[in-house]
């Protein structure tokens, strides 16, 4: 059965990508200073306007102005044509202290690792599947890609005029739940004045689209979707700023807030989402412990070849360490049902969040990067939830099913 899906991403001069990159840089300088520091930060960003809220608890002081700004200048808002410069926009900045009631169930004078509780209650989902080498979904790969290429064009000067904001979509044709081709290739790049539409698509298909599309890196053993698109090129619909404009954009031309693009640092809609954010929060929330961890075992399950994709739930109650509940659905593409992998999970994976955050070394400063692009995947990081040495023991445990 022939099926359509589609995913987006956006750059990271999108106003929303901008507020969540200052939240997860207020997170990194807190903990490289103070690895136990708590932090819930939240940014808006507007025309001419920053502001970061929220609930911190830490020894250390960080210049959240500071911050910002350097955020904002590394993004690529320099030039005082944008609508929102680095140096000239107003920063406002209302931090307070983190809840009593909350800290009592995961401070560390009180509790170790293993009996910490969790930062909040909540559900996570993490995903994996076999439609690319990072074991994640094709359209939202392809739609991350995209929009880092089109950064980098911009950054390098390959394409002249861009301007930081962007956003991309792509949609991908599966048969019988493989993709066999991609259908529609959508981009919004921000630009100065003077380029026309039909010029700057065919700069974007020469210098981003095309190396995008047919990068080696995406051939995957029984995958013919990039022949497939290159045999039927001319079928291939390609929109590029679709009203025919994009000069006004970023924060001048709308709001930014952290937490608002949450499909995009996940699976591109693949997969279910519990609905919290993981940007701005420290890794005791479990909105970011427990999506790392989630994502974790997911792809560990895939990787050992117990299914060809898999979601696993996983659920927390606040101040309570051990998950209410673990649940795993591998789309009737199991080599064993999916209680007895949920039930395997449990062996090998500790998913208290104290512990989730011990093995996977998260009191680090190592989330900005992931502010944009996505949390998931990206090889190129070294990310520790991105690590399936488990596989091994995971496969053998699973393996005793009669």
């Amino acid at each position: 059965m022939k099926k359509l899906f589609t995913s987006e991403s956006v750059t990271e001069g999108h106003p929303d990508k901008i507020a969540d990159q200052i939240s997860d840089a207020v997170v990194d300088a807190v903990l490289a200073k103070d690895p136990n520091g708590r932090v819930a930060c939240e940014t808006l960003v507007t025309n001419g306007m920053c502001v970061v809220a929220g609930e911190m608890t830490t020894t250390c002081y960080v210049d959240i102005p500071k911050i910002a700004r350097e955020v904002i200048r590394d993004i690529g808002y320099t030039d005082p044509a944008y609508g929102f410069h680095w140096e000239t926009c107003g920063i406002a900045v209302a931090i307070h202290g983190q809840s009593p009631d909350i800290a009592r169930g995961i401070t560390r004078s009180t509790y170790s690792d293993a009996t910490m509780g969790a930062g909040d209650q909540g559900l996570v989902f993490g995903y994996a599947c076999r439609e690319t080498p990072e074991l994640m979904p094709l359209p939202i790969v392809l739609s991350q890609w995209l929009c880092e290429r089109l950064a980098y064009v911009r950054k390098k000067g390959i394409i002249k005029g861009l301007r930081p904001d962007g956003k991309s979509q792509v949609t991908v044709a599966y048969d019988n739940g493989k993709p066999v081709r991609v259908h529609t290739v959508l981009l919004a790049a921000q630009h100065n004045p003077e380029w026309n539409t039909g010029t700057l698509r065919a700069a974007i298909e020469k210098y981003v689209i095309r190396p995008v599309l047919f990068d080696p890196k995406l051939r995957v053993r029984g995958l013919t979707w990039q022949k497939e698109t290159l045999r039927r090129w001319k079928d291939l619909k390609i929109i590029v700023n679709g009203t025919g404009r994009f000069v006004i954009g970023g924060p001048e031309g709308d709001t930014g807030l952290t937490g608002r693009k949450i499909i995009v640092d996940t699976y591109g809609g693949m997969a279910r989402h519990g609905g919290g954010c993981m940007s701005g929060k420290d890794p005791t929330k479990v909105d970011r412990s427990g999506s790392y961890a989630a994502r974790w075992v997911a792809k560990t399950i895939v990787a050992a070849r117990l299914a060809r994709a898999c979601e696993v739930q996983i659920s927390y109650a606040i101040g309570i360490p051990k998950p209410l509940s673990v649940r795993v659905d591998t789309f009737g593409t199991g080599r064993a049902s999916d209680t007895r992998i949920a039930w395997a999970i449990r062996k090998v994976f500790d998913l208290r969040p104290g512990m989730i955050i011990q093995a996977l070394k998260l009191r680090r400063p190592i989330y900005r990067k992931v502010a944009a692009y996505g949390h998931f995947g990206r090889p190129e990081l070294r990310l520790p939830w991105e690590s399936t040495t488990r596989a091994a023991a995971l496969r053998k445990i699973v393996g005793d099913e009669r």
